[in-house]
């Protein structure tokens, strides 16, 4: 009979799984310490926000009309003012003046909401300072929160649905790790501590809670562990000595120049470190699972390939997922940053000026270093899943030299009868027992796979 291919992986010997546990086991301890000594315990509070209040609304009516011209110009002469101009009469849903009908003009300008009738809005109070009881409403923008809300059900509900337990254990994993950036990585960078040690750590934190949740405490998690913590670790080697090489300097962007101006104590070349750490772990996190999974596969299938061929069988399939991963990070990148590369593609510097910018530069580095970590999880987590999956193996060391297994000899007749009578006796049911040894199983595998 064929090989039964439904029956889940064989686990890893006891005296390999006590050696993945004396290796793991210190790593998560330590990531915990080194958390312990970042978090931020003392970070100051939120400054208050010095904001106009705001209220919800709905709008009951609108009226347009045309524009006046501007004084400067006469009416219809370039330079007029543009529209829309009108008024809107919105319902003020809460705060003091609630059920109130008030008035406030179209919105206009770049980026000003388009409003109709039945659009819940969010409504600017505006406060006159030389009267503090005279105050007006503009419309700022629409509510997003019923819309984002039932993207986000429908979002839990398909990967539940097609997942079940694993899908659920994945929302879990992806609240686990928003609540340790907004917990710990966010304010540990803003508390001033040094956003690459962060990240790093907030990084680690984040891949074992993540993995083991979602994957479960299995030594093939353990290898992909492994996997993405080594290759974590160069990531930041190559990024530190890649941004200095190019003399990075964090300020390649408006954001990180307006958050220079309000946090001057964080510390921007290690934020573009931290961004690069951060963003390359949910890709590392695939491509080691992929490939620790793939060589348990492979050795479940065919328990007859020695841990070299076992090897060069799953490295084939890393290659064919890292050619299309490495399209998807530079492609990432590039959909991030999309309204300011339009702006570099109208400029009119040299392309190897605008190549080098500061801007540029930050995302070919980000992009090559992510690539670079990527490609050397590949082999790191391949080799790890191969030795931990042929470690039980008897005689395995012909194995490991890419010898083919040694097939059983063939038994003599009467063996043979002697072994039909044990199968049909009162312990035909319990075919491990009943099989001689040494003799293939009903689903193909033998007792000296493991």
């Amino acid at each position: 009979m064929g090989a039964d291919h439904t029956r889940p992986a064989p686990s890893a010997p006891p005296g390999v799984r006590r050696i993945l546990v004396a290796t793991v086991v210190p790593l998560f301890v330590a990531t915990l310490i080194a958390a312990l000594l970042l978090w931020p315990w003392d970070a100051p509070d939120a400054a208050p926000g010095t904001d106009p209040p705001r209220h919800h609304g709905t709008v009951t009516r609108v009226v347009t009309e045309p524009c006046p011209p501007t004084p400067e110009t006469p009416e219809g002469a370039p330079g007029a003012a543009e529209g829309p101009c009108g008024t809107v009469t919105v319902r003020v849903d809460d705060g003091p003046d609630a059920g109130q009908q008030v008035e406030t003009p179209v919105p206009a300008g770049p980026g000003a909401p388009t409003v109709a009738v039945g659009d819940e809005i969010i409504l600017v109070q505006l406060t006159d300072p030389a009267d503090p009881s005279a105050s007006a409403y503009n419309i700022a923008e629409h509510q997003r929160g019923k819309p984002l809300l039932w993207l986000v059900v429908l979002f839990a509900a398909a990967i539940v649905a097609f997942g079940r337990w694993r899908g659920l254990a994945a929302l879990a994993g992806l609240a686990a790790s928003f609540a340790i950036l907004l917990t710990f990585v966010l304010p540990g960078i803003s508390a001033g501590s040094p956003p690459l040690l962060v990240a790093v750590v907030g990084a680690a934190l984040i891949m074992f809670v993540v993995l083991y949740l979602t994957h479960g405490v299995t030594a093939q998690t353990s290898v992909a562990v492994l996997g993405t913590l080594g290759s974590l670790v160069l990531t930041g080697v190559l990024g530190t000595i890649a941004t200095a090489a190019t003399h990075l300097t964090g300020f390649g962007t408006e954001d990180a120049t307006t958050l220079s101006m309000f946090q001057a104590d964080v510390d921007l070349h290690g934020l573009l470190l931290a961004g690069i750490i951060i963003g390359s772990l949910g890709v590392l996190d695939d491509v080691t699972v992929t490939q620790a999974a793939t060589v348990t596969e492979l050795a479940h299938a065919n328990p007859g390939l020695s841990r070299m061929q076992l090897y060069r069988a799953a490295t084939r399939v890393g290659r064919a997922h890292i050619a299309s991963t490495v399209n998807t990070i530079v492609l990432a990148y590039a959909g991030a940053s999309l309204p300011v590369l339009l702006l570099l593609t109208a400029d009119s510097r040299a392309v190897s000026q605008i190549l080098t910018s500061e801007f540029l530069a930050q995302e070919i580095v980000r992009s090559a270093v992510a690539t670079l970590g990527l490609i050397a999880a590949v082999p790191l987590t391949t080799g790890l899943a191969a030795v931990v999956t042929t470690a039980g193996r008897r005689g395995g060391e012909s194995a490991d030299r890419g010898a083919p297994p040694t097939p059983p000899a063939p038994r003599p007749a009467a063996d043979r009868s002697e072994a039909l009578e044990a199968l049909s006796g009162p312990r035909a049911g319990n075919t491990a027992s009943a099989a001689p040894a040494g003799w293939p199983d009903r689903d193909g595998s033998t007792d000296t796979a493991w």
